[in-house]
């Protein structure tokens, strides 16, 4: 099963856990190789999502959002193979309510068609930021 966005559920359990402070927002990416657009245009996956980042980049800044790491897969060293990501990144969001206003800015909702229209799969998982520690269970 491929996922591409939240559930209802979800979004409400989101909501509701409306703490103080950052949170963390880690992005894991599959793109289609084509994408797929309902008015059927011809490009890619990569191309599509590129114009996601290019029209939703104002309003994630605007409300405070950064990235604060971006990587590429090289080798998946535990797990499936099957489940290597395009794009991988951690955004960083001031608050529970900054990302609930992008969700709902006019440009953001633009730009989400062709988030939807690029993405094959995709996770979304919401930390709560920690200190960085010497050891691994710190």
């Amino acid at each position: 099963m491929d996922h591409t966005s939240f559930t209802k559920e979800t979004y409400l359990a989101f909501k509701e856990d409306d703490r103080a402070g950052p949170i963390h927002m880690l992005n894991l990416i599959r793109l289609r190789e084509k994408a797929d657009y309902e008015d059927g245009r011809d490009v890619t996956g990569a191309e599509a999502y590129r114009q996601y980042g290019i029209i939703s980049a104002p309003v994630f800044q605007r409300l405070g959002g950064t990235i604060i790491w971006r990587g590429t897969h090289e080798l998946t060293m535990i797990g499936p193979a099957s489940e290597a990501w395009d794009i991988s990144f951690i955004a960083r969001y001031p608050s529970v309510e900054a990302f609930l206003e992008m969700l709902k800015d006019p440009t953001y909702r633009e730009a989400m068609v062709h988030r939807q229209a690029a993405v094959a799969d995709s996770r979304l998982v919401r930390y709560f930021p920690m200190d960085h520690g010497s050891a691994f269970a710190d």
